[in-house]
């Protein structure tokens, strides 16, 4: 059962609604995107507020920060991942969904689009599982819970964020 609902739907719903605004800049800075939380998340600061950051510029919102850099992250994916070794002409995409908690501690990671292969999506989990401590985002400079989404894509057996 998924514990987290969220879609690019509503977040392309609140940015269109934010970015159409008659108002001023300043409503973009006040808007702040809340996770649907069905049930808690063992180890989240405050399960009523795990936030997903909206990077306008100004608006004091800064993502959680990973201990790699995406291009680190997909040379780990493309070395550790076996189920592409043994399928070399493989194209799929999915995205990953990893809740950080206030502490800059990765409490949960998932594959929120799936693969057609629940074996890949198992071995996609493993590596980003390894990411535990990270920088927390930030909401005008308080440490909060927030949701990190990466979308990867995978050509010829090959992995891309």
């Amino acid at each position: 059962m998924k514990q987290i609902i969220i879609t690019s739907t509503i977040i392309s719903f609140l940015l269109t609604t934010a970015c159409s605004s008659s108002k001023n800049s300043s409503s973009l800075n006040n808007m702040v995107a809340r996770m649907e939380v069905k049930e808690p998340i063992p180890g989240v600061c405050d399960n009523s507020n795990v936030i997903a950051i909206l990077p306008f510029p100004g608006n004091r919102q800064v993502k959680a920060k990973a201990p790699l850099t995406d291009e680190q992250l997909t040379i780990q994916l493309n070395e550790k991942v076996d189920f592409l070794k043994d399928n070399t002409n493989y194209t799929d995409k999915g995205m990953v969904n990893l809740i950080v908690n206030c502490k800059g501690e990765m409490v949960q990671c998932e594959i929120d689009n799936k693969t057609k292969s629940p074996e890949l999506d198992k071995q996609i989990v493993a590596v980003f599982s390894q990411m535990k401590s990270w920088k927390a985002g930030t909401i005008n400079g308080k440490s909060v819970d927030t949701s990190v989404l990466y979308s990867f894509e995978i050509e010829d057996g090959v992995i891309s964020l």
